[in-house]
């Protein structure tokens, strides 16, 4: 097969009819069914876009995160009155549980405010805890049907090569400047389809690293030569390396020790009791993992204090039966922690 890439013929923004045309017939064709897809109701579509800001589409289908939480909360009534514990346990597993929280607020807002309906308009729309510009465009283009510059990561790739753009696209003034194209380019008649579509392009075919150009629908539009150097970002921050120590204890009826957070990061969620490195300097090590989060690459060692071996309580331990283990909202690390004991002991 010829890897080559196509010759590039006219701009996307001087041939708009016929790019949104080869576009739209290439999605119609090969474009994957995503339960988000299917509908136009705004409420599915916010709680699909919120999960997928920091989480792949494979793990929001594949382990059913989406689903489940529709079905927990089925609407904004439901979701509006959902109490801390349900909220965080339907999120569990996802990370940056923030987005749980402001995705509630919005279901709040949305019916003291608007009367249970949502806004069709962008600037109404913005006021609204949790939506920020690309949760606003997503909700005009795919809910309301209204051409939005809606532009995310796979997106502004497939912009910045398009327009050989050799612009940092973390910079805001590059993320302004590909809002207007997406804009620009958007198609009127079918926002939606034609944002997907700009979607699907840089989920399969003008990926990172090589793109397929050779299969692009949209290759004679594209002014770049050398796609595999776009886009261009600003040095990565550095990766700091962490560890945790944590503590597995037992009582004599079966409760374990738990501790309830009340930080920013993980605030409401359950793990295991956090000691200082001398704490734990004379107790036997049980389990360790290893995980990221943020600009954290996090080293989790679990040490086991048996039944004649003290141990001060801290605010927010508690001791917490089995059969609640899984009522409760674990942070991933530690829910994988947990099992994983319990299972040996």
């Amino acid at each position: 097969m010829d890897r080559s890439k196509p010759r590039f013929k006219i701009s996307a923004l001087a041939a708009k009819t016929k790019f949104r045309k080869a576009l739209a017939d290439w999605f119609l064709r090969v474009g994957k069914d995503y339960p988000w897809r299917r509908t136009c109701e705004p409420y599915p579509i916010l709680v699909s876009e919120m999960m997928l800001q920091q989480t792949q589409i494979a793990t929001v289908l594949g382990k059913g995160y989406y689903t489940r939480f529709l079905e927990k909360f089925p609407d904004i009534e439901s979701l509006a009155k959902a109490d801390d514990e349900s909220l965080l346990k339907a999120w569990e597993g996802l990370g940056y549980y923030r987005r749980a929280r402001m995705l509630r607020e919005t279901a709040r807002a949305v019916l003291e405010k608007h009367d249970g309906r949502f806004p069709e308009d962008e600037a109404v729309l913005l006021d609204l805890p949790g939506i920020g510009p690309y949760t606003a465009a997503a909700l005009m283009a795919f809910a309301f049907g209204t051409p939005s510059g809606l532009v995310d990561g796979n997106v502004s790739r497939v912009l910045s090569r398009m327009m050989a753009d050799a612009s940092p696209i973390d910079e805001q003034a590059v993320i302004r400047k590909h809002r207007e194209w997406a804009l620009a380019l958007c198609d009127p008649t079918s926002p939606g389809i034609h944002h997907h579509a700009m979607m699907e392009l840089g989920q399969t075919i003008c990926r990172p690293g090589r793109p397929a150009c050779e299969m692009c629908p949209v290759a004679s539009y594209c002014q770049c030569t050398e796609p595999e150097k776009l886009p261009i970002k600003k040095p990565s921050v550095a990766i700091t390396s962490v560890e945790e120590y944590a503590i597995f204890k037992r009582d004599p009826s079966g409760r374990v020790l738990l501790h309830q957070e009340s930080g920013n990061r993980r605030n409401g969620l359950w793990k295991f009791p956090l000691r200082s490195r001398k704490d734990c300097e004379d107790l036997e090590e049980i389990y360790a993992a290893t995980y990221a989060i943020t600009r954290y690459r996090v080293c989790l060692k679990v040490f086991i204090s048996v039944a004649n071996q003290s141990l001060i309580l801290m605010p927010g331990d508690s001791w917490v039966e089995p059969d609640r283990f899984n009522q409760l909202p674990l942070a991933a690390p530690f829910r994988k922690a947990l099992d994983a004991i319990c299972s040996d002991f």
